[in-house]
């Protein structure tokens, strides 16, 4: 029988979210953007000799959804906050709305920052995100890890949802949710 652990995947619109699971999941790049409601995925993998089936939860990044979303957190195991290293807003964005919003609603679960689009990095006329601003960020947030990856050339997505896999069998650190009253 196969351990089934939750792995939710936030970010902005656009930002390559459902590009990293459909490319881990299904082994296709999907060339047209459609915006995601909720989409889920499964793919089993095996981690140490462990067989492990993940189920990937999809989430819309558009305001018009902040309300819906926290409803595909209960029973996360893993959280994958998404931005895209071709858009620095989207970093920004990871410490402004995403990371509160994880925090709040899901406190104690840990976290990977990922960096999508890695082949734009190189594209000349942008300004992309660096390397050491993504582990800056990922320090801030306390992230368990700062990975990045290409799904359209798919570099390193095997890793961040094996590293997930891995992260969600350590066992979740208790949070101190005291209300202090003076």
């Amino acid at each position: 029988m196969n351990l089934l652990k939750k792995i939710v995947v936030v970010g902005d619109g656009a930002c390559g979210k459902t590009c990293l699971l459909s490319t881990f999941s299904q082994n296709e790049f999907p060339e047209e953007y459609v915006p995601t409601i909720f989409e889920t995925y499964a793919k089993d993998i095996e981690l140490d000799g462990q067989k492990i089936t993940l189920a990937l939860w999809d989430t819309a990044g558009e305001e018009d959804y902040d309300r819906l979303r926290p409803l595909s957190y209960p029973r996360t195991s893993v959280v994958l906050v998404c931005f895209s290293i071709d858009q620095p807003d989207s970093l920004w964005n990871v410490r402004e709305k995403w990371w509160p919003e994880v925090k709040h609603f899901l406190p104690g679960i840990p976290v990977i920052l990922v960096g999508n689009k890695l082949d734009l990095r190189r594209k000349k006329g942008r300004h992309p995100v660096t390397e050491s601003e993504g582990m800056k960020v990922a320090r801030k947030i306390n992230a368990a890890r700062y990975m990045e990856c290409s799904a359209k050339y798919m570099v390193g997505i095997k890793a961040i949802f094996f590293e997930a896999a891995r992260i969600s069998l350590e066992p979740i650190k208790p949070v101190n949710r005291w209300c202090n009253y003076l």
